[in-house]
């Protein structure tokens, strides 16, 4: 299973959610081809409500913690509830470019 899969399957398995989005972008930064080191996640789901925000990426942070022992580098987490999301009309922040080293 790819660290793409592995997220997706642990998230969903864990806090059913109404709408998961994960994303490589790894490409954006200074890594090797092929590289699965840099992830955003969008998580919408009920089992946020009444949860602070860092109370929810505790919780991503410790259901992916294997992946963040190994190939994983970075993970933008992007929780909300449904409300919360309905409220942004449905949209995630988006990432920044990478600043850190030459993609050359």
């Amino acid at each position: 299973m790819n660290v793409k899969e592995f997220i997706e399957s642990t998230i969903t398995s864990a806090l059913s959610p109404a709408l998961l989005k994960v994303e490589d972008e790894s490409f954006m930064h200074n890594v090797p081809d092929g590289a699965q080191s840099h992830f955003k996640v969008t998580v919408v789901t009920e089992a946020f409500e009444g949860k602070r925000l860092i109370a929810r990426h505790r919780e991503i942070n410790a259901l992916v913690d294997e992946a963040l022992k190994g190939p994983v580098h970075a993970l933008a987490l992007h929780t909300y509830t449904p409300t919360e999301w309905v409220a942004r009309g449905g949209e995630a922040l988006t990432s920044p470019a990478c600043l850190g080293g030459s993609k050359s």
